[in-house]
């Protein structure tokens, strides 16, 4: 397997790290014997099929989910019950539907963990306005409910609350995976040009090859819980570890390149 850009899980430069991590569920082990290394400041992004442990990985680097086996590590320090909170607090983490609270309005949802460290309004009013700027939403939605925005600004609001905190990690499990393919294509340029100008640790859980490819040149696939391939699209197509990247790659026939 071509060496990861990020492989050695003692690297000062790591936000993120699993040694030996191992995940199980009764029998199944939904993450399986992983050691990978996550840079800080570079975006990464876990593909694979439905199932293969892309969102459970993602999961224990917060502690949502704690390993059976193996340790987490952030920030070269093993993640531990006791700790976990306060990670969680310097990582901005967004899911699929977005997980907006349904009672609260845009602001509401976006002041619920700052008001909680003592923000005034008059801050977190400024700090929804600079995030509405840079994820281009209106600053007359800040009074609706979730309800009542279309999908892709769901999607919107969701980044901003991940970045209400300025967090140096985003973690994003299929962010775009429900949206319609035209507001899915804007939203990943606006994406990408934001992961590039705020330079922080980015990383992405994506069924959809072309879609990584496009946000980053750290591809990890992986397999029935275990890393297959970590490496570029490049890699990828010039030397796939395993015949299964072949056969991933195959079932992707509108990324170019790929017949």
């Amino acid at each position: 397997m071509p060496a990861s850009p990020g492989s050695d899980p003692a690297s000062n430069d790591s936000a993120f790290s699993l040694v030996r991590a191992t995940r199980a569920f009764g029998t199944t082990r939904a993450v399986d014997d992983v050691t990978l290394d996550f840079v800080r400041g570079r975006t990464g992004i876990l593909i694979g099929s439905s199932g293969s442990g892309k969102s459970t990985l993602l999961r224990m680097l917060i502690g949502l989910e704690w390993p059976t086996v193996g340790e987490v590590l952030c920030d070269g320090e093993p993640l531990r019950q006791g700790s976990a909170l306060e990670v969680r607090r310097r990582v901005g983490y967004v899911i699929q539907d977005g997980g907006l609270f349904p009672h609260l309005t845009v602001l509401g949802n976006l002041a619920l963990l700052p008001r909680h460290l003592g923000w005034k309004s008059a801050r977190v009013q400024e700090r929804a306005r600079e995030l509405a700027a840079l994820a281009h939403l209106r600053e007359e939605l800040f009074d609706r409910f979730p309800a009542e925005l279309s999908g892709g600004q769901r999607q919107r609001v969701a980044l901003m609350r991940a970045l209400m905190l300025d967090p140096p990690t985003l973690l994003l499990d299929e962010p775009l995976g429900a949206l319609d393919p035209l507001v899915r294509h804007g939203l990943q340029d606006e994406l990408r040009e934001i992961f590039h100008g705020l330079g922080k640790t980015v990383i992405m859980v994506t069924h959809d090859l072309a879609e990584a490819a496009f946000f980053s040149d750290r591809l990890i696939l992986m397999r029935r819980g275990r890393v297959l391939q970590d490496g570029s699209l490049d890699d990828f197509r010039r030397h796939p570890a395993d015949p299964f990247v072949h056969e991933f790659l195959a079932a992707h026939r509108d990324l170019p390149g790929i017949s």
